[in-house]
């Protein structure tokens, strides 16, 4: 805590430290985010050294292995949330870069498959660092600055979804698997020692006596149409971002000739997005905080929409590569502004809890999208679900600007 006290907080200040509580964030929130998607490119090839030798039974599992993460974390977000209202926002930052460096270290240490699946459940559990490094910088930004701050900490979140998997193929032929997973599990634990080292943030005011307790949870929230609103916005920007990865593969097998080259090409298509997203995040969320939040989302989702038709009838993989790279960019600035209106529309003592039912929606979408794009994919044609996402983005478009006018600006 600051050498000088520092007077309570009111419910809405921001913390006079939220530049280096960004810092320090950001840091923490790509390491970890590395450490969770390191394992992309070889977790088959560890599903084998536990046992499991069949090709479909490996596939299985690995598919399992991954997911079980997102599907545990989505369980807990809201738990984590309501109590970083409670009990403060750096302790959940706390506990969750230590269980992370914990569950990480264990991983390494799995003998069977079954060992691997649990402690993957068990990181979901105890992690959720990058969705808790969210919710405090959204509640100790000044309002005025939230927009940009949470766009930067996007960019962090995805700089780490980007250089996760490519670290995951350099490493094990270097210090192989198990060692992979142990330095991922040291580089956290030094993101843990600078969250209790150097996060600091604001007390808030005790109760006053005799005061009525403020009511908590969705209780709490004068007004729930923009937080709904933007709970089926995540979700639908996962789904539709996710439901094109499962047929990204065999899509590019159409496109290119060599087949040596799929594979590559493959890579720079689902790196293209990542890279615009990292690019684009920070700018778009400079632009929200000076034309309102809630047109930037409008109009990154009219974008995409609009960009992902011609993404079902090029002819070369440069081209998709490109249309993905121009996706990225405009969905960079979506989930720091769904962040933002949670965080204007939310009094800060439910704040958390809001903003980790997001988190909760937005992991839904990321699982349920493979899943159903792989399902349209497998029966209707895999430019169908070009054609049935752009649907669902014009949807949340016109939803959304639709939604903005029925409620009060914030």
């Amino acid at each position: 805590m600051p050498c000088t006290p520092a007077p309570a907080a009111s419910p809405d200040s921001a913390s006079e430290h939220w530049r280096r509580n960004l810092a320090v964030c950001m840091f923490g929130s790509f390491t970890t985010i590395v450490a969770m998607t390191l394992l992309l490119p070889f977790l088959p090839l560890y599903v084998e050294q536990l046992g499991v030798k069949e090709h479909a039974a490996i596939v299985q599992w690995s598919g399992v292995a991954y997911g079980a993460t997102f599907f545990s974390a989505a369980l807990v977000a809201p738990l984590w949330g309501r109590l970083a209202d409670r009990y403060g926002r750096k302790l959940m930052l706390i506990r969750a870069s230590l269980g992370m460096a914990v569950a990480m270290a264990l991983i390494g240490l799995a003998q069977d498959v079954w060992q691997l699946v649990a402690l993957r459940l068990l990181a979901g559990l105890l992690g959720g660092y990058a969705s808790g490094s969210m919710v405090l910088v959204a509640t100790q930004t000044p309002k005025d600055r939230s927009g940009w701050a949470l766009g930067t900490m996007s960019s962090a979140i995805m700089a780490g979804n980007l250089v996760g998997p490519l670290l995951g193929g350099a490493l094990p032929p270097l210090i192989g698997i198990r060692a992979t997973f142990f330095g991922a599990g040291a580089v956290i634990f030094v993101a843990f020692l600078a969250t209790w080292f150097l996060v600091r943030e604001e007390r808030r005011p005790p109760p006053t006596a005799g005061a009525a307790r403020p009511r908590g949870g969705w209780a709490g929230v004068p007004d729930k149409r923009p937080i709904l609103a933007m709970l089926f916005t995540g979700m639908l920007l996962m789904l539709a971002n996710m439901s094109i990865e499962p047929i990204i593969t065999v899509y590019v097998a159409q496109l290119v000739a060599d087949p040596a080259q799929v594979t590559r090409t493959a890579g720079f298509v689902m790196s293209a997005a990542a890279l615009g997203s990292i690019l684009s995040a920070a700018r778009l969320g400079r632009l929200a905080d000076r034309i309102g939040h809630w047109n930037v989302i409008v109009g990154c989702l009219a974008v995409s929409a609009v960009l992902l038709v011609p993404q079902a009838f090029v002819t070369a993989g440069w081209q998709l590569v490109l249309l993905r790279f121009l996706m990225g960019l405009s969905l960079g600035g979506l989930l720091p502004c769904i962040a933002a209106v949670i965080r204007h529309s939310a009094p800060e003592r439910v704040a958390g809890s809001m903003l980790g039912y997001s988190i909760s929606a937005q992991y839904t979408g990321q699982v349920a999208g493979p899943v159903l794009g792989g399902f349209v994919g497998g029966h209707f044609g895999m430019r169908t679900v070009f054609f049935a996402t752009c649907v669902l983005m014009a949807a949340g478009a016109a939803w959304n600007w639709w939604a903005q006018r029925a409620v009060r600006p914030r």
